[in-house]
């Protein structure tokens, strides 16, 4: 009875291999890492404010006074203010580049796309400052023009290039051959873009939004410069017209000023905490949503 030699696996891919794994493993590491510094650093906090204190309205660290409340409201408003922009530009350009373009726009607008994408942060607040700020202000006959409105166009502008890369590599991935079943049935091409294009290529769109989300979560120079930096409860009607401060900007602006181990110093790490947990839900609920897609075209294929 012949027997066939199991293939011995050549060094180089044996090393490729092993430094495949590594990177994959060490990206986890790294995260859990970071995760365990913030956590001693900023788990302190809750021995040494109290939860009234620390869970109140009221952010001034001068008087002892350390609400968390109005940096997590300014946050939520401007991220939502932002996706609420981000996600339709960023769709639709999406679909009209890989769905609709001529192949001479869409190799003019994706390298367009990519380039802003590449825009320092620190440049737009500078826009925002000089070129959004006052246009917000006459527009709206607003005291100032450095509001939460300002910058949820900022980030939602900062978010739309990602939003666009992501999708439209997702729509470009599905078969061609789904456009021209669909087409063959007497589909429009809007109806097979809505109908077929889109719900196949679910997954990756709804990686690029909440990829977009985060984006905005975690931007800071460009919030810092333009939201005003006003530490308020946004509860009113009109909080979109008014300035409020993001999480971000609290601790881009306050860490490099406060003693090391103080009590201040300790509640902008808790901050961070906030921060992060909130940038892993949001994470973690993008891969559950592609997960469950993936499972389900699993079952209907087989």
């Amino acid at each position: 009875m012949q027997t066939t030699a199991k293939p011995k696996l050549k060094w180089q891919e044996f090393f490729i291999t092993r430094l495949v794994k590594a990177a994959g493993y060490s990206a986890i590491l790294f995260v859990f890492l970071i995760f365990y510094f913030l956590l001693g650093q900023g788990l302190p906090t809750l021995g040494e404010v109290s939860f009234g204190n620390l869970f109140s309205t009221r952010w001034y660290p001068i008087e002892e006074y350390f609400g968390i409340l109005p940096l997590i409201g300014g946050s939520i408003i401007v991220t939502v203010g932002a996706t609420l922009i981000a996600v339709p530009l960023g769709l639709g350009t999406a679909i009209y580049i890989a769905e609709i373009a001529p192949r001479w726009t869409r190799e003019i607008l994706k390298p367009l796309v990519e380039i802003l994408a590449g825009l320092p942060s620190v440049v737009l607040g500078f826009l925002g400052i000089v070129a959004i700020s006052p246009l917000i202000r006459n527009l709206f006959n607003l005291p100032t023009g450095l509001s939460a409105l300002t910058g949820a166009l900022l980030l939602g502008a900062i978010s739309i290039p990602t939003i666009v890369s992501v999708a439209e590599d997702a729509l470009d991935a599905v078969p061609q051959r789904y456009r021209q079943a669909a087409l063959a049935l007497g589909a429009t091409e809007w109806q097979t873009i809505w109908r077929v294009t889109l719900p196949a290529a679910r997954s990756g769109v709804v990686t690029a939004i909440m990829l977009g989300i985060a984006r905005s979560i975690g931007e800071t120079m460009t919030v810092m410069m333009v939201t005003g930096n006003a530490p308020v409860m946004p509860i009113s009607p009109g909080a979109i017209f008014a300035p409020v401060r993001t999480m971000t900007a609290t601790i881009a602006a306050e860490m490099g000023e406060v003693a090391n181990g103080s009590t201040h110093y300790h509640v902008l790490f808790f901050i961070g905490i906030v921060l992060f947990t909130i940038s892993m839900i949001v994470n973690i609920t993008a891969s559950a949503i592609v997960f469950r897609q993936i499972k389900r075209e699993d079952r209907l294929l087989s």
